[in-house]
């Protein structure tokens, strides 16, 4: 875990503030530290396993970040992520969007092959991550959304906000977890699973970049006062 949170500590002192992806590694940031201080306090009762899951799942995205030809889930967030007219919530919902309807499945199956068990063994541990994940969105959606003077209800951003769902997202993962898993035995199938699931992902992604053309007033995560840091 510390070499992983490291790794996202550096990113963040190189990115510009306002880099899409900057948003996005400070809202993982926050969630990886608080994980990391759960599983050292205790909060999960299989630490091993909930380390190797955490571990694993940070490392799809710092792959991510660093490959030459990123993931399709990823790539609407590395293309916007300097666009004027997408906003901070944005960049950090299409982040998540990325890594949980992808990056989560293929983590909980990366580990299950580590540690030589079913999914089923791990679903205690998939849940209090995705409760750790779930805890901290209405704190980043509250976070960087724009004040009352600046969103209106016909705003679009207000309809891109209310048609994601982190709940359904991780919902998904462990379905097509499960679905990777059952299909081991049949590589060529698990892989082309695998690329539709990375290609369906990237493209909600890429919805949820619409650019509003509207720009924000401030970063709040940015500010060390701010709630998140």
């Amino acid at each position: 875990m510390e070499a992983v949170l490291a790794r996202m500590r550096a990113l963040d002192e190189r990115l510009p503030p306002q880099d899409g992806v900057a948003v996005f590694n400070r809202v993982y940031l926050t969630v990886t530290e608080t994980l990391h201080r759960r599983i050292e306090c205790g909060g999960f009762p299989a630490p091993r396993r909930a380390q190797t899951l955490s571990v694993r799942f940070a490392e799809r995205y710092l792959t991510a970040v660093e490959a030459e030809r990123a993931p399709a889930c990823w790539r609407p967030l590395f293309q916007y992520r300097r666009h004027p007219g997408v906003r901070p919530l944005q960049h950090a919902l299409a982040g998540i969007n990325a890594h949980i309807g992808h990056d989560l499945a293929v983590a909980v199956v990366s580990t299950c092959r580590a540690l030589d068990c079913a999914p089923a063994a791990l679903e205690a541990d998939f849940d209090r991550v995705g409760d750790t994940l779930v805890s901290l969105e209405e704190r980043i959606r509250e976070d960087l959304m724009p004040g009352p003077d600046l969103l209106e209800v016909a705003d679009p951003l207000t309809h891109l906000v209310g048609s994601w769902s982190l709940e359904r997202a991780r919902a998904g993962a462990w379905a097509s977890a499960r679905l990777l898993w059952t299909l081991r035995r049949s590589p060529e199938l698990a892989e082309e699973f695998r690329v539709s699931l990375d290609a369906g992902v990237g493209l909600v992604g890429r919805c949820l970049l619409t650019p509003t053309g509207l720009k924000p007033r401030c970063d709040p995560l940015r500010d060390p006062s701010g709630p998140l840091r």
